[in-house]
């Protein structure tokens, strides 16, 4: 039963299907209004603002509702009805914007309740979040003291964290690399490193640790002791690890396991081979993939993979991509996505892509475009890596 007269809006154009959920909801004590139209539905929401959205409409409709339903200060989140047979077409539901999905007939109004019992405690987990901020912001006028410490400290952290990071703008093995880190706090859960490896192999790889703080920004350093001690292996001829991107995945794998920090990380890793003209590479859990550009114009690579440090015995897969004259490659952490301003995932991807395919495949571009550098403060850590191919620099 609901706590309070929570506002439920109904969207569906089945009369028999709406006049059902709508009687199922108000016996467990919901405010419920039924339309049966999308027209009527964003009228509704101006009128009476909704704390969460039903809806049985087309995924293309489901983004205009969505859009509507976090503007003007509304904030109520879509539950999809759906009589999708595949999976394809429950993705793309969610990519238009849903929360969740519910499959028609509603036959099991278990699934309505459970949806409903998941958005709700999110909703009000997310209203708690504000009033303990609110609090908080309060209480931080008499900490500044100690806050004015702590950001010396963390300041002095981040200064180490940064000098881990390889050169800016350098070219080795056939192409021309450079990076940018933006860290939402003072200390960065994104990494990035990149190293010769002999005159026509680059490694590169980008890795987004879970969390943010100490113990994240320790698990970086961790990242740049082990790529150290790999390349020194190989340069003795211990060990070759470092040209296998899943042993490399392997590796950090283990060594993350080791430390019992509970933390694990998103990373893609990738040798650039400028003889063979190829890219080898493992995702592990990465996202957003990295973008690769050329004569045929601009995509996403493919590939996927368990993020790294959760499991004891994982498995990567090996991916490989052509690389032709003149390509550029763009790396991204997660945080690129949260400052686009698209309602749904698909919309940023869709937006990130059309930047580079525009000519913003540089540091500079991209961040110029986004206004990151701009931004007092960072939803999330940004990190940027190009690779650009030596001939396409040199112009």
């Amino acid at each position: 039963m609901a706590t309070r007269t929570e506002h439920i809006l109904i969207i569906d154009p089945e009369a028999d299907s709406r006049n059902e959920l709508c009687r199922h909801l108000q016996v467990r004590g919901y405010y419920v209004t039924a339309c049966e139209s999308l027209m009527e539905g964003v009228a509704s929401l101006s009128a009476t603002p909704p704390d969460l959205i039903f809806a049985d409409l087309p995924a293309a409709h489901i983004s205009d509702l969505a859009r509507e339903a976090t503007s003007g200060g509304v904030e109520a989140p879509v539950i999809a009805l759906s009589g999708a047979s595949t999976a394809d077409e429950v993705v793309a539901v969610m990519r238009a914007g849903a929360s969740e999905v519910v499959l028609k007939p509603l036959d099991d109004k278990n699934a309505v309740d459970d949806a409903l019992a998941k958005l709700f405690e999110r909703i009000r987990v997310a209203r708690l979040n504000e009033v303990y901020r609110e609090e908080l912001e309060r209480k931080n006028l008499n900490l500044r003291e100690g806050i004015s410490e702590l950001r010396a400290d963390q300041s002095a952290g981040r200064k180490v964290q940064m000098k881990m990071l390889p050169d800016p703008d350098q070219s080795m093995a056939g192409v021309h690399m450079t990076h940018c880190i933006q860290p939402s706090l003072y200390l960065s859960g994104d990494f990035l490193d990149y190293m010769k490896l002999d005159e026509h192999l680059s490694l590169v790889y980008i890795a987004d640790v879970s969390g943010h703080g100490a113990s994240s920004a320790f698990v970086t350093v961790l990242l740049k002791n082990l790529t150290n001690r790999l390349q020194r292996n190989l340069r003795r001829g211990s060990s070759e690890d470092i040209l296998d991107p899943e042993r490399f995945l392997q590796r950090v794998n283990h060594e993350l396991l080791e430390t019992g920090l509970g933390k694990h990380v998103t990373l893609f890793v990738g040798l650039v081979d400028t003889q063979a003209r190829e890219l080898r590479y493992s995702v592990g859990g990465h996202f957003p993939m990295p973008i690769l550009l050329d004569g045929n114009g601009a995509r996403f690579l493919e590939g996927s993979g368990l993020p790294v440090g959760l499991f004891n015995k994982p498995d990567w897969a090996h991916y490989s991509e052509r690389l032709n004259p003149g390509f550029r490659l763009i790396l991204f952490s997660d945080g690129i996505l949260e400052v686009i301003d698209a309602p749904s995932l698909d919309e940023k991807e869709k937006r990130l892509l059309e930047l580079v395919q525009s000519g913003r495949h540089t540091v500079e571009r991209l961040s110029e475009s986004l206004q990151i550098e701009a931004m007092d403060e960072l939803p999330d850590d940004i990190a940027i890596v190009t690779v650009t191919d030596g001939r396409a620099a040199d112009e």
